[in-house]
Parts: C-alpha cells; structure tokens; sequence
C-alpha cells in the first residue's frame, strides 16, 4: 500500500516536471605555469549521493526545522515556476509522511526521491536505446530515424529533425538526456 501511495505522489512531481539539478561546485584548478606535476590527490569536487540528497532536502525545507510543510512545497514549486495548489501539496505529504505530522522528514523524502530514481534509470536505458554513437549523450535524427523505424515507425530523416527540434532546447541538432526526459514527460 505504501509504494502506490509513494507511486502516486512520484506521478505528481513527475508530471509537473520537477527536476532537482543541483549546481555542482567546481573547484578552481590552482595550478600553476611553474607546476608541472598535478596534485597527488585532486580536490573532491562531487558531493556522494547522501550529501547530495541532503542539498536538495535543504532547497525544499524554507526553515531549516528538518521538516517539509506543504507552504515550502509550494513555495519551492512557486521558485520554479510551477503552480501547486495547497490540497495537492497537503496530498503528496500525507502519501508520505510515516509518523503522521502533516510534514516530511528526511526520511520521507528519500522515499520519493527513490522512486524518482528509479523512474529515471529506466529513462536513462531507453535514451541509450536512441543513441546512435553509443555513450555519445545524444539522441541524433539518424539515431531517431533508426530506432522508430526498428519499433515500425518509420520516419523520414527530415520528419526525425523536425521531432528534435521540437525539444532541442539549447539548439544544437540532437537531444541530450536532460532534452528527451522533457520530451518524455
């Protein structure tokens, strides 16, 4: 019972299309022209997956009590432009809230990112399916045409363009992952 509860407030977040990208910190190289050698051991510049989780928990909790309310549900939504009315974001809390508080904890929280996880492993298999150079990060129209037409959809190269088009958001001709999860939502 609780998966479908969790399934049905993961469809939510997923139809308004949020996407928790964190803006990874890169470090400065501090090497310099006179320093031949690179450091022995380089700066960590990737946060592990729990720090990472932690950061994204934080975007969501307004007041930094440990809690998620519905007001900064919908106050993160609202910072990126997307509407959630109070009932909807009463609704995804209470599918997930184990110990009844109207709020989410961590814990709960990790629950929904789980199931968003993985929503997107099997995105990820499915987009290496369409690339055409495999592990290039994009989705060509040659790549496009040949798969639809493998799945008997077949589609002119120009017909293919014109798809990608549609969601090539920074205008390069292909479609990276970020592109085609859009597409797919």
């Amino acid at each position: 019972m609780a998966t479908a509860k969790v399934s049905k407030a993961s469809k939510w977040f997923s139809n308004k299309t949020l996407r928790l990208s964190l803006h990874r910190r890169r470090s400065k190289s501090s090497s310099t022209p006179t320093s031949p050698e690179p450091s022995p051991s380089p700066p960590r510049t990737t946060p592990n997956r729990h720090e990472e989780m932690r950061e994204v928990f934080r975007y969501f909790d307004g007041d930094d009590d440990g809690k998620i309310s519905a007001l900064e549900l919908r106050a993160y939504f609202g910072s990126i432009g997307e509407y959630m009315s109070h009932e909807d974001a009463q609704t995804v809390i209470n599918e997930l809230d184990s110990d009844g508080d109207s709020m989410l904890d961590y814990q709960d929280f990790l629950k929904l990112m789980k199931v968003e996880n993985r929503d997107d492993d099997d995105l990820k298999k499915a987009f290496e399916m369409f690339e055409l150079e495999k592990g290039s990060g994009c989705i060509t129209p040659k790549g496009l045409q040949m798969m639809l037409s493998r799945l008997g959809d077949a589609k002119s190269y120009d017909e293919c363009v014109a798809m990608i088009r549609v969601y090539d958001t920074d205008g390069n001709g292909v479609l990276d992952f970020h592109e085609f999860h859009q597409m797919m939502a």
